[in-house]
Formats: structure tokens, sequence, C-alpha cells
């Protein structure tokens, strides 16, 4: 007997040809409805949801990690949200690339197509169920999930929500699928589903990123670990860059998005360094400094380069102190993940080369790391952010999750 992972990739591919003839007024038409399910039948999911939470805690789960699963009224509206704006975003499905004439009459279309059927793999965000179900049917894919543990009850009630709601609508339910099996062992047979799975997409921690692209025969799209930084020039405007610092790691630690180092010229550490770790602590952030910021701070620990090169997704924040510019070049690019990475410098010049020269996802000059991310680049939800550089890159709206077709008009042409 097939396992649960082929059977429901199976349905989900018999699905796909359906899903190719929606039109983009039958995926809208399943998209609200689905959106107004969630919203009829948020107190069954909130429920599911204290199961998880119940359970995380007596585990042991960071606060951070707790944050990440609960559901609440304004998070499952947020959601739902989330799906009508997908609705009012362009189907990007049968658009016009490109077309030319070639000069033995032959007319080429290359038009986009869907990508077929996506595997999602991903952890303790309940949300990331609905945003991959929205942007893999709007763009009339089919979507396997596979959530983690941590949140297995959240998503089996949702899924069961979103399917009743498929019901009503002209798609079919098996577009979407959730493999319930918390056993390693599906995460490693869904990476090899040739034929039935189009492309994978990891979407968490390091561990989960890095076992999927080192063991998948299926084809790729990584959505990247976020080792942020923020580094602050000699010349930044004081007010600016602790705002900007203190977003960027305050005002939502948990997502791949937030600072995990900030990276101080040492003539403004000088000047505020006290100041600004001040009113981390204030927040109740941990702070790790390496030797030079240690010498001035008393009470910090002293960072590793394990730490530089930690994802805490956490109150706890790095701080290393820089001679130049280019010191600061230096250590990113030794630790970034290639995700989002932010210079403060009233300096043009500076700011000019932080662009050009680090190699990252998202690039930033006096703004919050924290906007890298689908719904602020006005992509709506987004399917992850990738830091690779075939296909995708950066937060993944809908045009992400289509390929391409040439269509060739011809009459009559043979090649000699």
């Amino acid at each position: 007997m097939a396992s649960e992972v082929r059977q429901k990739a199976t349905l989900a591919q018999t699905a796909a040809t359906i899903m190719n003839k929606m039109t983009t007024g039958q995926k809208n038409n399943a998209l609200s409805a689905m959106a107004d399910a969630l919203i009829k039948d948020q107190a069954s999911i909130i429920e599911a949801n204290a199961l998880d939470l119940e359970r995380g805690r007596e585990n042991g789960t960071s606060p951070s990690l707790l944050d990440r699963l609960a559901l609440n009224e304004d998070r499952v509206a947020g959601i739902a949200e989330g799906l009508r704006q997908v609705v009012d975003l362009p189907d990007p499905v049968g658009e016009l690339i490109e077309q030319f004439d070639r000069p033995n009459g032959l007319r080429v279309e290359k038009t986009r197509v869907p990508l077929g059927v996506i595997g999602m793999i991903y952890e303790a965000r309940p949300n990331v169920t609905v945003d991959a179900v929205g942007l893999c049917l709007k763009t009339g894919n089919c979507v396997v999930l596979r959530g983690g543990s941590a949140a297995l009850e959240s998503n089996r009630k949702i899924v069961e929500v979103l399917r009743n709601a498929l019901a009503t609508t002209d798609l079919p339910e098996d577009a979407i699928q959730l493999i319930e099996d918390s056993d390693r062992a599906s995460v490693n047979e869904m990476l090899k589903l040739n034929g039935l799975l189009d492309v994978v997409i990891p979407r968490g921690g390091a561990a989960l990123i890095r076992n999927v692209v080192e063991n998948a025969t299926v084809p790729v799209i990584e959505t990247g670990a976020g080792i942020c930084h923020t580094y602050v020039d000699e010349s930044a405007d004081y007010d600016m860059a602790e705002q900007i610092a203190f977003n960027a790691k305050v005002q939502r630690p948990s997502v791949c998005n937030s600072m995990e180092t900030l990276v101080l010229h040492e003539a403004f550490a000088e000047r505020h360094l006290q100041q600004i770790a001040d009113r981390f602590v204030s927040a109740n952030v941990e702070l790790r400094g390496d030797k030079r910021t240690s010498e001035r701070l008393s009470q910090i620990k002293l960072a590793t380069e394990q730490d530089f090169a930690t994802e805490y997704n956490d109150y706890v924040l790095n701080i290393r102190i820089v001679a130049n510019l280019d010191e600061a070049l230096d250590h990113i690019r030794k630790f970034s993940t290639k995700h989002s990475e932010c210079i403060v410098t009233e300096n043009a010049e500076h700011a000019e080369r932080f662009l050009n020269e680090v190699d990252a996802a998202a690039v930033y000059h006096n703004a919050s790391t924290r906007f890298t991310d689908g719904f602020e680049f006005g992509f709506g939800a987004e399917i992850g952010i990738s830091t690779q550089k075939l296909h995708a890159r950066g937060p993944m709206g809908l045009p992400a999750l289509t390929s391409t077709k040439y269509r060739v008009y011809g009459n009559g042409q043979i090649r000699g």
C-alpha cells in the first residue's frame, strides 16, 4: 500500500490537470470562499491551536516560538485578509512575457504557466499554511503541505476548513493536501517524489533548509535562514539608528528578517554604545558582544564565532564594533545568510558601496530589515524569502510560483 505522502501527492498531481484549466474568476471565488470560511470557523481553529500551544508549553517551547505558533481572533482575521488581498492581485498565469517573429515566419510567444504541484515543508507557523494555499491556488498550482509537528492540530483544522470551502467552488478539493505523518521520514520521502512534485519549497530554520537542500532530488527553491545585520556607520544620525536597530530586533524577533547582529562603527560606539545598549536591555534583550564591545559594556557576555553564526529568533543580540566600512563588510560577508542587510549612514558614498557590495536578497539604506516581506513589498502574502539566485530571489509573490512556456505558431514550416 502506498504511503500517505505518495497517496496525497498523487491526488494533487491528478488535481493539477483540473487546476490548469481554472480561470482567474474561478480561482478568486475559491480564495474568497476560503477567507469567509476561516472567519466563520475561527472558534474551532483557535480551539485546535490551543492544543498545540498546551503541548508546546509542556515540551518547554520558548516564548518566541510559542508566539509564532499562537492564533487568536485578530491573527485569524489577518490570515483571512491575506487571502482577500491575493484575490485583488493580478493573476500572472497566462501573462504574455514577450513575443517575436522569426525570419521563417514562426511567431513565438513566451507565457507564464503554473509550476504544477508544489511541496511546502515548513515549521511552527500555521499562517504559512494559508499563505501557501492562497498563493499556490491563485497561480493554478496544487500544494502538498508538510508543516511542523508543533502546529499539527492547527494545520489539520485549517486544511479541513479550506478543503470544505473548496468543495463549494469549481476548484478541486484535492488541490490542497496535508501530510499528517510527523515522522521525519515523511519529509525525506517528499524530497524524492520526482514526477509527483514539481518543486519543493522549505520554509523554516537553518537545519530544516539544509536537510531539504542536501537531500532533495526534486527541484528546490531555497528560502533562507535570516542572520541579518544592521551596520551603523560613523555618520549615522543617532535617533534614526536607534529606531531602526530597535525595530529590526524587537518588533518581532521570531521572524527571519529580524536583526541578529548590530555592527557599530567605533566612532559611533564611542559616543552612543551605552545608550543604545540600555535601550535593548530595557526591552529584555540579552546582549552578547565582541571583545571591543565587552570592554566598554559591563555584564555583557562575550560573543563567540558560533554566536555570530546563529539565527536566534529570540531576544538575543550580538554587537560587533568595527574600525570602518570595510571591516563591517568583511564581517557581513563572513556571517550573512544573504537574506537582508542594512546600513544606517548619512554618507551617500558609503551607502552606495554597501548596497552594491553586500550579497543579499534585500539590502537597505536607512530602513529596518523587517520590511523584507511580501506584504510590505506589495506582493500580498508570500510563499517565503528566497536567498538563492536561480528562479527567484527575495520575497516570493505570485510570479515566483510560475514557470514559462513557449507557444509557437507556424503555417507549415519545417526545419531544413
